[in-house]
């Protein structure tokens, strides 16, 4: 059985988020070693401090869960969580954009999160797939790495449907050889998660 905990980026954005739960979910990835927390940016600052020199990163959202915000709000809240200790963000792309083929739009959002965060954070951008077309898919893996984003990402798990293993293949075919791939949304068994890691997936989020 392969060692699962660094591929786990340990979530908690539902919208009622207790500081307590937030500090439970700390101490469970402090006592895994789990790759990071990945939280709401209010609570940037508080994981920050519950995981410092414990080896966890801490992972905030921005533009979540719509991805319909403006490119400049979404860059100032990512450059607000890095100052408050995130080394991680996870964006959504502007999906009415892609799916009325506005690549350019799409592209200059994730460019401008992608300056807000390099070199001090990595940027992982989640693309829904359950709202996208093959086609679609295909192309953000196209303009996800011509961006210079670090990861791609399947989805928010606030949406119609999460991960699959299909999307995971299909991103493997596509990106180019700097990106890499997160598996988020409705994983929740030990056989998932081994079966998203041996098609390439770098990340879980769950």
């Amino acid at each position: 059985m392969m060692k699962l905990n660094k591929y786990i980026d340990h979530t908690l954005l539902k919208p009622d988020a207790t500081t307590e739960q937030i500090k439970k979910i700390c101490d469970e990835a402090k006592k895994y070693d789990f790759a990071s927390v990945c939280v709401n940016s209010c609570h940037a600052e508080l994981v920050a401090r519950e995981l410092k020199d414990s080896g966890v990163s801490t992972c905030c959202v921005v533009g979540f869960p719509l991805g319909a915000m403006l490119t400049e709000a979404k860059a100032y809240e990512a450059r607000l969580a890095i100052e408050k200790g995130a080394s991680e963000i996870d964006m959504v792309i502007n999906i009415g954009a892609a799916k009325e083929g506005n690549w350019k739009l799409v592209e200059d959002d994730i460019k401008a999160v992608v300056d807000a965060c390099h070199p001090k954070a990595l940027l992982k951008v989640i693309i829904e797939t359950c709202l996208l077309t093959d086609e679609e898919k295909i192309r953000m893996c196209e303009v996800v790495t011509k961006a210079g984003a670090d990861y791609i990402k399947t989805s928010t798990g606030f949406s119609k449907a999460g991960a699959t293993f299909e999307d995971i293949k299909l991103f493997s075919e596509h990106i180019g050889p700097n990106v890499k791939m997160k598996a988020a949304g409705g994983i929740s068994s030990l056989d998932d998660a081994e079966k998203f890691l041996s098609l390439g997936a770098d990340r879980l989020g769950t």
